[in-house]
Parts: structure tokens; C-alpha cells; sequence
């Protein structure tokens, strides 16, 4: 068993696909495959069921994963503990409030701990607000969540910003309609008995998304609301759907199981200006790319 290995297991468990691990830790398909299976030879159990393509997780496979995080969380330590400069000042990084609450607090936990000299001040909003600070150097990086290829005409301008900057991948999230208790299940908008759909501000990817879904069969409003908190109150009322991402509802308390629908994947970007980034950035990006096989949230319906 090797860091090479573990890397590949958690890509392979974080894309539930062969292929797309392989393109993610840049290796053919056939090199993963044997990679995994000499891994599962090794601990002499099945960490995977294959269903065609699809890769799921054994309940060993859901075992191992926690080690495997702890396993690679420790090799970056190691990494930074025995060189000789370390990363200081200050990094401005930018998030949305769904990835400040789902998933930084882990990784900035870590973070803090191993370079305790970098102040890193955080900034939240929404996606594109975040990248003009980020173009405009009012921030040094930020995480955002980019619209789906088909949706992307629709904004030249975010484009063109997201075109001039670095971009690179480093969580997934599953966006949901959140339905009120009781609601049957939907196929399209068209099905929603409720008034409106509550949603963040007007900037977020995330309510763009949901309105373009909504607007193909139907002519609700968007109920605009500043916390997902209060997106799930509004669901409470059985007045409204919600728009949230499956790893904040799983934050989040409710009395009865939820009836949800799902967008789709939508994937949350770490952008930084080309050629300009302070000393902290690329210490800030090493625990987020260590960090990608824990923070596994992909689709389950």
C-alpha cells in the first residue's frame, strides 16, 4: 500500500468512475484499474461494487475511506513540517456561504494548524460577486460554483472574468430542490404545489440554475432569502421550494424525512489570478487537493 494508491482509491471513490479518476489524477483507465485491484489484494477485501461503469463504495470501501483521508492528511503534514520556508502574511480567500459551512471548516481547521503565521481573512458571497473581487485583486482566491455548460451564453461577462483566471475543481456538490412535508415527488416544475422557490441572491449559481430548470414549465417566482436557514423555513411553511446543495441540507435539522429533487452535479471551483498569488495560496491549495477525497457528497438517488 502506497500514497500513490490511496490517491487513486479516493479519486476513484469520489467520481464513482474509472475514467473519470483517471483523467483527474492524470493516468490511463487501465493503470487505475489495476491500481485498485492490487490495493484491494493488499487488504484482501472488495472496496468497490461495480455496477458497469459505476463504482460504488462496499461498506469495507466506506471503512477504508476514513483511513485513506487520515493516511494522505498526515503525508501533507509531513510534507510541510520538514521544509525549510514556510507560507506567512495574509490570504484573502473568498467562499460561497454553502462551502464555508460544508466544506472549509475541516480543512481551514488543518490549515490553521500547520501554518498557524498565514491570516487568512474570509470573505463570503455570491459566485459572481466573488470573481470580480478575485479579477479586481480584492481577493487573493476564491471558491465559486460555475453554471453547467448549457447555461454559460447566458453570462458573457462572468465568462469572460472566469476565462481571464485560474480555475481548477475541487468539490462536487448535488443541488436539490428542497420540497415542504407531504409534497408528492416532481419530474419537472411543472409539478410544485408552492408559490414560489427560495433561493439566496441573485448572483448565486445555484438560484440560476434552479430558475433556468423552473422557467422550461412554469412561471413561479423566486423568493429571494439571505440564509439557507431560512430557505428551510420557508419550506417549513409548505409555501415555497428550496434551492440548496445536499451537503447543507445535511447540516441541517428537520423533524420529518425530506422529499427532494435533484438539478444535478454542479461543481465548485477554486479560482486565483494567472502569475499572482501570494506565498499562502499554494499552501491553502495543497489541504483543499488533499482534502477532495473526504469531501465526498456526490449523487445517491
Amino acid at each position: 500500500m502506497d500514497l500513490s494508491s490511496i490517491e487513486i482509491f479516493l479519486a476513484v471513490a469520489r467520481d464513482r468512475s474509472v475514467t473519470k479518476a483517471a483523467k483527474a489524477v492524470g493516468r490511463v483507465p487501465s493503470n487505475v484499474t489495476t491500481r485498485i485491484q492490487q490495493l484491494e489484494e493488499d487488504l484482501n477485501v472488495s472496496l468497490f461494487s461495480r455496477d458497469g461503469k459505476k463504482m460504488t463504495l462496499t461498506r469495507e470501501g466506506e471503512m477504508f475511506l476514513a483511513y485513506a483521508d487520515r493516511l494522505l492528511a498526515l503525508a501533507l503534514e509531513a510534507r510541510q513540517a520538514v521544509r525549510p520556508l514556510a507560507p506567512s502574511g495574509t490570504l484573502r480567500v473568498g467562499t460561497m456561504e454553502s462551502t464555508a459551512a460544508s466544506r472549509l471548516p475541516a480543512a481551514l481547521t488543518q490549515f490553521n494548524r500547520m501554518w498557524p503565521d498565514v491570516s487568512l481573512h474570509l470573505t463570503m458571497g455570491a459566485s459572481r460577486d466573488l470573481a470580480r473581487a478575485v479579477v479586481s485583486d480584492g481577493l487573493d482566491c476564491a471558491l465559486i460554483a460555475r453554471p453547467p455548460k448549457a447555461m454559460r451564453g447566458e453570462d458573457a461577462d462572468f465568462e469572460a472574468e472566469l476565462k481571464a483566471l485560474e480555475m481548477e475543481p475541487v468539490f462536487v456538490e448535488e443541488l436539490l430542490i428542497v420540497l415542504p412535508s407531504g409534497h408528492p415527488a416532481i419530474k419537472s416544475a411543472a409539478d410544485l404545489r408552492v408559490g414560489s422557490i427560495a433561493a439566496l441572491e441573485p448572483g448565486c449559481t445555484y438560484r440560476r440554475i434552479a430558475e433556468n430548470w423552473a422557467r422550461k414549465s412554469s412561471v413561479l417566482p423566486t423568493s429571494e432569502l439571505g440564509s439557507y436557514h431560512a430557505i428551510l423555513a420557508s419550506v417549513a411553511t409548505g409555501k415555497a421550494a428550496g434551492v440548496m446543495p445536499r451537503s447543507v441540507l445535511d447540516l441541517m435539522p428537520w423533524p420529518t424525512s425530506v422529499q427532494t429533487h435533484q438539478l444535478g452535479l454542479v461543481e465548485t471551483l477554486l479560482i486565483s489570478r494567472k502569475n499572482d498569488r501570494p506565498s499562502a495560496f499554494n499552501a491553502f491549495h495543497e489541504v483543499l487537493s488533499a482534502r477532495k477525497g473526504r469531501e465526498i457528497r456526490l449523487a445517491t438517488s
